[in-house]
């Protein structure tokens, strides 16, 4: 038998076990509700990427019971309607438009001018942004106007661009420049007023089947056709935009750009078809002054939606400031078409992307990783919030349409936001974070940030210092960073939409692999538990910039972090 001490100590330690069995759980249940739970992800998954929802192609059936879904959930977590009229949704409104450009730039070449009108002797783009005239009085040769290090060649090395025109030749680009290059080659003018902030480009006219065919996320300007009238270009954004011209040029311009110069445009433009180097120099005693008008007719309007659930913050100043988190649930859709039977054996009709040898008969793209995984991660995240402690700042969390068609749903929203835009002080955007890149084994702890340091150092560091604070930390590689990365990626999902603004962004992503856009990207392919670890990363850099008592530092130093790179920059 036990003695009256030993049974004394018995009885109250049960006592106490007692009293504190509700405390422990409850501390369990606290860690565990602000983690983002991979059979969360599993279950959302499962369905937002079945065949039920028929690929989720913007305007289809399948992408609004998508939508439905999102919101079933954000109500029943406990966030709120962030959208139109107290819903879950934003309406977004995408546009055909009928140009009538009349957009003129004059070249003054040692007090000589002529003035170049649309269509002959320059080329602008169809959509040219709001109407408005300036002159640049520097300008630029930037021979192919590419940074190309895989064939260290950089026109760029040493020149300094910003508030200038660069003028670049040459449309197959220099010799030796790898077919997986050639991306480069067609983003050369965006480069050049993008990254480089150059106030205009001109390069040649591309001469047809020698264009770059971009991802249909990456944006750009879509034909389209209604009731018979044929579109110039399909937006969601304001037409009254600023937009840096950028033209392409016939001989007669580039003849008498180069008059004045010492090497004359014939020998430049022997040189570019040989593909041999070109000079760099300033073109001097030239200026260009553009005259930028446009009339746009809407010819067409078509309707899809974002779904936006907001949290606010607890902070009574502090709360009317936003961090937004976003990911596009949209994907391509199904093949309409039926199996034939083709010279090399079936082929599936209509095909909304590639099919997978094997699998032809497989009609429904159904994106489980571009971009379910990123979609059911930011509602893990969402979830998180929901359950914790608030951030002194307000959160909204966002999925995008249509930004396989161009980005339509952020783009709409950075022109159309639900909050004011000078309020928000970050976007944190996820898009393909369920698998490996390529599905490689040895990248199972990766995930490729971009774009975390060129609009605010501050923000880059904060991310950094959240993946160190994680119980497991991820590998950060910034390769996809690097401003000549051949996929370009930083231009090619939602983020750049707010980047675009002046909005510092932190893109997340795992790269692509053998089933992107193609009829196999399936839900059992996803990696929940290493989704779930980029999404606790996402939670925990999100937090830090709400917590924040100021927006974070927009430095707008650029791009310098690339492959190879680690750790934090010096602010």
């Amino acid at each position: 038998m036990l003695s009256r001490r030993m049974a004394g100590a018995l009885h109250m330690l049960i006592i106490l076990s007692l009293v504190m069995a509700p405390v422990f759980s409850q501390t369990r249940r606290s860690v565990r509700s602000t983690t983002v739970q991979a059979e969360d992800l599993r279950v959302w998954l499962n369905y937002l990427a079945s065949d039920e929802l028929e690929g989720r192609n913007t305007f289809s059936e399948g992408l609004g019971l998508a939508a439905a879904y999102l919101a079933q959930e954000l109500k029943s977590i406990g966030v709120k309607p962030g959208g139109d009229n107290g819903s879950y949704f934003q309406r977004v409104k995408v546009l055909g438009i009928k140009s009538a450009n009349r957009s003129t730039v004059t070249v003054a070449v040692n007090g000589t001018s002529r003035t170049f009108k649309d269509g002959e002797g320059i080329t602008f783009p169809k959509n040219v942004g709001g109407k408005r005239s300036f002159t640049v009085d520097q300008v630029e040769f930037l021979g192919y106007g590419l940074d190309a290090p895989i064939i260290n060649h950089n026109d760029y090395a040493g020149r300094n661009v910003k508030g200038k025109a660069v003028i670049y030749l040459g449309s197959l680009g220099p010799k030796g420049l790898p077919q997986q290059s050639r991306r480069q080659l067609g983003g050369r003018a965006r480069y050049a007023t993008d990254q480089r902030q150059a106030l205009a480009s001109i390069g040649p006219v591309i001469a047809a089947g020698q264009g770059v065919r971009r991802r249909q996320g990456g944006g750009g300007q879509r034909q389209g056709a209604a009731g018979g009238i044929q579109s110039d270009f399909t937006t969601v954004q304001r037409l009254d935009n600023p937009i840096p011209p950028m033209a392409n040029a016939s001989d007669d311009f580039f003849e008498f750009l180069f008059s004045n110069a010492e090497i004359k445009y014939a020998e430049l433009k022997d040189k570019a078809a040989k593909q041999e180097s070109l000079p760099i120099f300033t073109l001097k005693g030239v200026t260009l002054t553009f005259n930028l008008d446009a009339d746009y007719q809407i010819v067409r309007t078509q309707y899809t939606r974002n779904v936006i659930g907001f949290l606010e913050g607890s902070d009574p100043k502090l709360k009317d400031t936003f961090v937004t988190f976003g990911a596009h649930y949209d994907h391509v859709g199904y093949a309409e078409g039926e199996v034939i039977q083709g010279q090399n054996g079936p082929v599936r009709q209509g095909a909304a992307g590639r099919v997978k040898p094997g699998a032809v008969d497989d009609r429904i793209w159904n994106g489980a990783d571009d971009d379910g995984s990123g979609s059911v991660t930011l509602l893990g995240v969402a979830k998180a919030y929901a359950a914790g402690p608030k951030p002194k700042r307000s959160l909204m969390f966002l999925w995008y349409a249509g930004e396989e068609r161009g980005l339509l749903g952020s783009r709409f929203y950075a022109d159309y936001s639900t909050v004011p835009l000078d309020r928000i002080v970050a976007n944190l955007n996820m898009d393909m974070v369920g698998r490996n890149r390529d599905d490689k084994a040895d990248e199972d702890n990766s995930v490729f940030p971009v774009g975390s340091d060129r609009i605010s150092t501050e923000l880059h560091n904060i991310t950094i210092d959240a993946n160190a604070a994680l119980p497991k930390p991820l590998k950060l590689d910034f390769e996809m960073n690097d401003p000549t990365d051949l996929e370009q990626i930083y231009y090619r999902s939602d983020h750049y939409s707010y980047a675009a603004k002046g909005i510092p962004i932190v893109f997340f992503t795992t790269g692509l692999h053998g089933d992107y856009h193609v009829n196999t990207d399936s839900s059992e392919k996803i990696n929940y538990e290493n989704t779930a670890r980029i999404g606790q990363l996402v939670y925990e850099a999100g937090r830090r910039v709400a917590n924040l008592d100021h927006a974070p530092k927009r430095d707008n130093k650029g791009p310098r972090m690339g492959k190879g790179s680690t750790g934090k920059l010096a602010e």
